[in-house]
């Protein structure tokens, strides 16, 4: 049962969101013997769940207030603490969760529970996430990923998984105050969601969450504010990651080899670094891409994973779409879609893995800076291309850090943007260069969602590839 609410046949309880974190979470409350109400806003969401109604769920659009008698209140993540229904419910006296820490608390009131490893950030989760789940399953282990990477944790948790990758957004973190993995990492902080949580500071306090009641807490030693939540909030014996060279207690990079000097192999020499890839194992670009697999090791190194199954697993691993793919090449230039780099941070780790860039950025910032970012990478641009919402805030930035780059803008009421950035872009690259896609900003002003943009931009990049590979006297004459 889902704490003392819970411990009462019929307790009553109320779902916010009738997304798929929604869904899973009525799913299982219904299973529990609750009592359930399910809300949302939109009417062809909580259409969508009319099956449940006939389970025992009662459906109601929009609820400014929790129905009478409630026990209990399961948010949805994206909800704001501010959110009338969410203000009603706390002034009520009715505790809020998240769909995260029902999982939990179904998940430790069960006769096995399972192993929680969690990984948050502001960039890097669903990598870290993947490789993760790839190295415990090539160690043997009943491990699947789930979380903010796609699979509700409550539904790995009802399938009886032994070992959770759980990825956790800072809105999941915020709706979880019971929540205590074996191990967690935070990887790195940037400035991103700051709208929903108001501050940084607001935004790191719930990414520290991570690290409540950890067995092993896993930090970044290359990333000053992952370190720093670590010293504060970490709870047990800390691990670091460091793409230079480790010291005690941490795995790092030597020569061409991830090494682990944390933990020692039984009857080896504590001093004596233990081997546990190749850099070639990991397939991904980027450095930040080794810094995400050192994590993934650390973590399942504190489930005692054996290092064999960290380079076969980051071997088999097969990177989330999106992510800094190449999408095309010809002329000595390669196009790479990043579109995931929703925010600056994951936009820069982008940019490093290149010398000469034209740069495809814009959309929705979300109050984010890009001053830094055009700062750090202004000696790599051979050219921006701006798209979206708020360019003329990135193109501001870009006339104050880097006024000899050359600008151009496509108005997001273009009829087909991204194939009109493309051409722009591969008319300024040169041979040996990026053209990169790598938008610092969120994409709902113009696309569903980061994939859709991020697949607009692999199609324009083909259909101008292809474009450029027929002769040009059959062009003319089709």
């Amino acid at each position: 049962m889902v704490g003392e609410v819970m411990s009462k046949v019929g307790a009553r309880v109320l779902v916010a969101g009738a997304g798929v974190s929604g869904r899973s979470a009525a799913e299982a409350l219904l299973a529990e013997g609750a009592a359930v109400t399910i809300t949302d806003a939109s009417e062809g969401r909580l259409a969508a769940l009319s099956e449940l109604r006939q389970r025992g769920a009662e459906l109601c659009t929009d609820l400014a207030e929790p129905p009478a008698g409630t026990d209990l209140v399961v948010t949805s993540p994206g909800w704001r603490p501010d959110a009338p229904l969410l203000e009603a419910a706390a002034a009520a006296g009715i505790e809020v969760i998240g769909e995260i820490e029902l999982a939990w608390r179904i998940d430790r009131a069960s006769s096995a529970p399972a192993v929680w490893l969690a990984v948050t950030g502001t960039n890097g989760k669903t990598t870290t996430v993947g490789m993760l789940e790839s190295i415990l399953r090539s160690a043997g282990l009943d491990a699947v990923a789930c979380g903010n990477v796609g699979l509700p944790a409550v539904d790995a948790v009802r399938a009886g998984h032994g070992v959770l990758a759980v990825e956790l957004s800072s809105f999941q973190l915020h709706w979880s105050n019971t929540l205590s993995p074996h191990a967690g990492v935070v990887l790195n902080l940037a400035d991103d969601h700051l709208d929903w949580h108001g501050s940084l500071h607001a935004y790191g306090l719930a990414k520290s969450a991570v690290y409540r009641g950890n067995l092993c807490s896993v930090y970044n030693a290359d990333d000053e504010a992952s370190t720093m939540l670590a010293e504060k909030y970490a709870t047990a014996s800390s691990v670091g990651i460091t793409t230079g060279e480790p010291v005690g207690g941490q795995l790092g990079l030597v020569g061409e080899e991830l090494r682990d000097l944390a933990f020692p192999r039984d009857g080896a020499d504590e001093s004596a670094s233990t081997p546990l890839a190749e850099v070639s194992d990991v397939r991904q670009v980027g450095t930040h891409n080794l810094s995400n697999a050192l994590a993934a090791c650390a973590l399942a190194r504190s489930h005692g994973v054996a290092p064999a199954a960290c380079s076969s697993g980051l071997r088999d691993f097969a990177p989330g779409e999106h992510r800094s793919v190449v999408v095309g090449e010809a002329d000595e230039v390669i196009y790479i879609d990043d579109s995931k780099a929703t925010n600056p941070h994951a936009a820069s780790a982008a940019l490093r893995a290149h010398s000469g860039v034209v740069w495809i950025a814009g959309g929705l910032l979300k109050g984010a800076d890009v001053d830094e970012l055009v700062r750090t990478h202004a000696r790599r641009f051979l050219a921006v291309v701006l798209i979206g919402t708020d360019s003329g805030l990135i193109a501001d930035s870009l006339r104050r850090n880097a006024p000899d780059v050359p600008v151009v803008s496509v108005p997001p009421e273009h009829e087909s943007a991204m194939s009109e950035a493309v051409r722009l872009a591969a008319a300024r690259a040169e041979p040996g260069s990026a053209v990169v896609l790598a938008p610092a900003a969120a994409s709902m002003d113009m696309y569903t969602d980061y994939a859709h943009r991020g697949q607009e931009f692999t199609d324009s990049v083909r259909a101008l590839l292809a474009e450029s590979a027929v002769d040009p006297a059959e062009r003319h004459r089709g």
